[in-house]
């Protein structure tokens, strides 16, 4: 099947889909954007995505042009029209082509781009068994710098770090903040259980805001699992009974070890297997 990737209101085939080379997004990293998962046809928590991305946006001046309504309708099209059942949607607003210069003030014509397409997610045996990961050596942005809740097309951060846990042979990485404290992976938020107490580090540690993460402590709260934002340290995960990650693309992902040391068992703990298949039921609009 072939791809019709969005571009301000019209569909191009992969080969056409281009911007300028001109583009601050592409010239700075100036722009915004939200991965959307698609479950069934249907956008799972687009309101919520779409208002992140307007958010972000807000929060470095860039006006988005077109409306909120028009945004999710643009997304809701774009899925329809290239038919998959369960995708992925990368929705990306650029500041627009400029001078080479930096000042945003130089640029016009934002761009819109919505792509749909499959999702490469863990292999099913990571889901079973759980993942191992690293702590790496390359801090969260500093909030007073560049604040991680904006998910902005820099994301340089992110890759030292993916980098780094590639280079170790694992697949993700724990990120700290400017403090020491936990702040998050390379794109997934993470989550601990101790003493059957749910606990994952609070905004102001640094960390982006997931839909996910939101999902999933809406259902461990329902589910009457003890639970808190608190800040964590790398000792609480070594101690922790058990541990996963939440993101849009992996969903719910249990990890098993971290820097050469088990969590729990070294398995997949109950309350993990418990609310990732909650989650599973719940994207996929099952009861």
């Amino acid at each position: 099947m072939s791809s019709h990737i969005y571009i301000n209101g019209e569909y191009f085939s992969k080969d056409k889909a281009v911007v300028s080379v001109f583009d601050h997004g592409l010239l700075y990293g100036d722009g915004v954007f939200e991965g959307l998962r698609v479950y069934g046809k249907k956008v799972f928590r687009l309101k919520d995505h779409i208002k992140r991305l307007y958010e972000s946006a807000k929060a470095i001046c860039l006006r988005i042009p077109v409306s909120v309504e028009e945004m999710e309708a643009a997304v809701i099209k774009t899925v329809a029209k290239n038919g998959l059942e369960n995708a992925y949607v990368r929705l990306i607003v650029t500041r627009g082509a400029g001078t080479l210069g930096l000042d945003p003030a130089r640029t016009d014509n934002p761009q819109i781009i919505i792509i749909v397409d499959k999702i490469a997610l863990y292999p099913d045996e990571y889901y079973e068994n759980g993942l191992e990961i690293i702590t790496s050596s390359t801090i969260r942005n500093h909030p007073g710098a560049l604040n991680p809740r904006i998910k902005s097309l820099n994301y340089l951060n992110n890759i030292l770090a993916k980098m780094e846990c590639s280079q170790a042979g694992c697949l993700e990485a724990l990120m700290l903040n400017h403090k020491g404290e936990v702040a998050e992976c390379t794109a997934d938020n993470i989550f601990i259980v101790r003493n059957g107490k749910l606990l994952t580090p609070p905004t102001d540690a640094g960390i982006l805001e997931g839909v996910t993460r939101d999902a999933v402590m809406e259902l461990a709260i329902a589910a009457g699992i003890p639970f808190a934002e608190q800040a964590l340290t790398r000792h609480d995960v070594y101690v922790a009974d058990e541990c996963f990650m939440t993101g849009t693309a992996a969903e719910v992902i249990a990890v098993v070890r971290i820097d050469n040391r088990e969590i729990g068992d070294g398995r997949p703990g109950p309350i993990t297997r418990d609310l990732k298949d909650k989650f599973y039921n719940l994207a996929r609009g099952i009861e």
